[in-house]
């Protein structure tokens, strides 16, 4: 099983995707079990409008949503698809709460993960995400594995990819991806800089809580959905679980924050929530503030088909052409400008050059 684990976490790379220095990396095993749903103070979680409400939270394991789902409009707020684990072991000279941010900060998007006790033991699934504050590890397992899943059941982890980096590219930082993920994601180099695939582009001016954090390794930054205005122009109320999408004017190298010219491209992996500063969170993958990134549209840039994890997900809503021209082309502008090529014009209307503000 071991072997298994290793051979598909060295995927063969595609034609085109940039070289890397995964023969350097160090894959370690790193452990969890299954969390418990978690509520913390009373039952009510107070929504920016004001409402009172009562729903699923963080935690445990979720029976009907998965990597694919959509990730807005549930009766749901802060809901981890899949299964949700973590390390509440306290090792001999350790302080509390180590083990667990050992878990966090190795495994990436993208691992293979194993079920090593209880009746689904040997079950294999993948790491799909890490969510900061209630610091759980996120895995996806196929439904008949989820359902003999017991809470309390270890989890263990092949962990690689911290460590990651592209030779030829250094101007783009990889935190949190596993290399089979890098492998079949569909980035390629172009000149000085590469070509992502993603679902969605996010403008930093949306972005919420996770924002004061000094890593981007532990967890996630919330995308605001509560102007409507922007929700609309940006379709962030299609956003699914497992979408890649790129967050332009976000660096992420030492913790979130705003950057012109920065991108951080990363993974959606929990739901809304109507807390203000809450929202979908993003668990950053690529950054770089120089050029080293042009976001290109692709409807299949979710890690549930990257991965083959799984077929039939919630189709995806194509930009129009007013978002193509308004805010594609200027998630472009700083690659182009980087390769010294022209700019997008600078006649445009002056609320596309406001886009990301």
């Amino acid at each position: 099983m071991a072997q298994l684990q290793l051979r598909r976490s060295s995927t063969p790379r595609r034609a085109g995707t940039p070289r890397t220095n995964a023969h350097a990396l160090v894959a370690l095993s790193v452990a969890g079990q299954v969390a418990n749903a978690l509520v913390r103070g009373g039952a009510y979680r107070i929504g920016r409008d004001g409402v009172l409400r009562i729903v699923p939270g963080t935690g445990g394991i979720a029976l009907n949503k998965r990597i694919g789902d959509r990730a807005v409009g549930l009766a749901a707020d802060h809901v981890e698809p899949g299964v949700s684990i973590r390390n509440n072991d306290r090792e001999a000279g350790g302080n509390p709460g180590a083990a667990n941010r050992g878990l966090l900060l190795y495994s990436c998007v993208g691992n293979v993960a194993r079920v090593v006790s209880g009746p689904a033991a040997g079950a294999c699934g993948t790491v799909t995400g890490k969510h900061g504050g209630i610091n759980n590890l996120l895995i996806d397992f196929r439904p008949e594995i989820v359902r003999r899943l017991r809470i309390g059941d270890r989890i263990q982890i092949t962990a690689i990819g911290q460590g990651l980096a592209l030779p030829d590219y250094p101007n783009v930082r990889v935190m949190n991806l596993a290399p089979r993920l890098l492998a079949r994601w569909g980035v390629r180099g172009h000149g000085s800089h590469l070509h992502v695939p993603v679902t969605h582009i996010v403008p930093a001016g949306v972005m919420g809580s996770g924002l004061g954090r000094q890593e981007g390794v532990f967890g996630d930054t919330d995308i605001q959905l509560s102007d409507r205005a922007l929700r609309r122009r940006f379709r962030l109320g299609s956003l699914r679980f497992g979408d890649l999408v790129a967050i332009c004017g976000m660096d992420a190298r030492f913790g979130a924050s705003r950057r012109g010219g920065a991108i951080t491209v990363g993974v959606v992996v929990h739901s809304d929530s109507n807390v203000a500063g809450h929202g979908p969170g993003v668990t950053p993958l690529l950054i770089s503030t120089s050029g080293g990134i042009l976001p290109v549209y692709s409807p299949d840039a979710n890690i549930a088909n990257v991965l083959g994890i799984r077929r039939g997900i919630a189709p995806a809503v194509p930009p129009g052409a007013r978002e193509r021209r308004l805010v594609w082309r200027r998630a472009a502008q700083p690659a182009l400008a980087a390769r010294r090529l022209p700019a997008i014009a600078a006649g445009q209307p002056a609320a596309s050059r406001a886009e990301f503000s």
